[in-house]
């Protein structure tokens, strides 16, 4: 989806013009897929900008960087007060997205980064809805999610998206707004870039970590606002023919938020509108984020 440009992205401690924000060719996070990279909403209240779970996002960041390893000298807080500045000197104040990203600079050529640099980047612009419908039509990939006997699913890594790529773009192609992956076992894993949670009759369930999945900022968030509503959720196995029983399927994610799936593989869920537990979760959530539920304040950051 294309963007409205900002007029400043943050580079390595220094906020830098759009224009000039540029890497050597031979970067190696552009070769091998060697950058992790956190995505983060902003929505605007009534007299703020506020940043939704910012410092859960940036320690996740941190969590990736473990893995590959990637060893950077910005810690939490510098990162926490280079986004609030960028969202300033952007003057943003509409919604908008934040991404900041740890790469393997330019070093030289071939897979062993030793003493190559990491780099460290942030951009931030508006950004709207990310599915232009409220309610989705996905499928089932033929892909299968990334599994940790090959590559680490736990990250938020670049070179893992190929995977969510090539599915999205098979399922834009057959007419679906998205896909589901399945993990190695062919239990139901997440979405190209959301996790997912199945309703039937009243209960709901959400995948496990062994499924795959990227433990999500947003999906530990409404499984909290869920809970707080009394509902009750379950992390287990979820099996492709329970997804086609649903009475309720969703996605949550920082760009998706809370979406509707009302159509799996050509087979309606539920009534083939949004169900009634997903919406009052869709709708506490939307209250949540622009600062209309004092008990979740603390989930959000003001930039001004």
């Amino acid at each position: 989806m294309a963007i409205q440009e900002p007029d400043y992205v943050w580079m390595d401690g220094k906020y830098v013009n759009w224009k000039d924000a540029n890497v050597p060719i031979l970067t190696h996070a552009m070769h091998y897929g060697t950058a992790v990279f956190e995505g983060i909403r902003a929505y605007p209240s009534e007299d703020n900008l506020l940043v939704f779970r910012l410092k859960e996002h940036l320690e996740r960041l941190v969590e990736s960087c473990k893995i590959l390893p990637l060893e950077h000298k910005f810690s939490v807080d510098d990162l926490e007060k280079a986004i609030l500045g960028l969202l300033k000197k952007n003057q943003l104040k509409e919604s908008s997205y934040i991404r900041p990203i740890v790469y393997v600079g330019y070093g030289g050529i071939g897979l062993n980064f030793t003493g190559f640099p990491i780099n460290v980047a942030i951009a931030a612009f508006p950004f709207g809805k990310y599915f232009t419908n409220p309610e989705i039509k996905v499928c089932i990939s033929n892909w299968k999610r990334i599994s940790d006997e090959s590559m680490p699913p736990q990250a938020k890594a670049s070179g893992n998206y190929l995977n969510s790529v090539m599915a999205k773009l098979d399922a834009l192609r057959a007419g679906f707004d998205d896909a589901i992956l399945l993990d190695t076992k062919s239990s139901v894993s997440e979405g190209t870039g959301e996790n997912i949670f199945v309703i039937k009759n009243g209960e709901i369930v959400t995948p496990p970590t062994s499924a795959s999945i990227l433990v999500g900022i947003t999906r530990g968030s409404i499984m909290k606002i869920a809970q707080d509503m009394g509902m009750e959720i379950k992390e287990r196995d979820v099996s492709r023919v329970e997804l086609y029983q649903a009475d309720e399927v969703f996605f949550s994610g920082t760009a998706a938020e809370v979406t509707a799936i009302v159509e799996i593989d050509n087979r309606k869920i539920g009534t083939g509108k949004i169900g009634e537990i997903t919406k009052k979760i869709r709708d506490s959530y939307a209250e949540i984020v622009i600062g209309n539920n004092e008990k979740y304040n603390n989930w959000l950051t003001e930039v001004y």
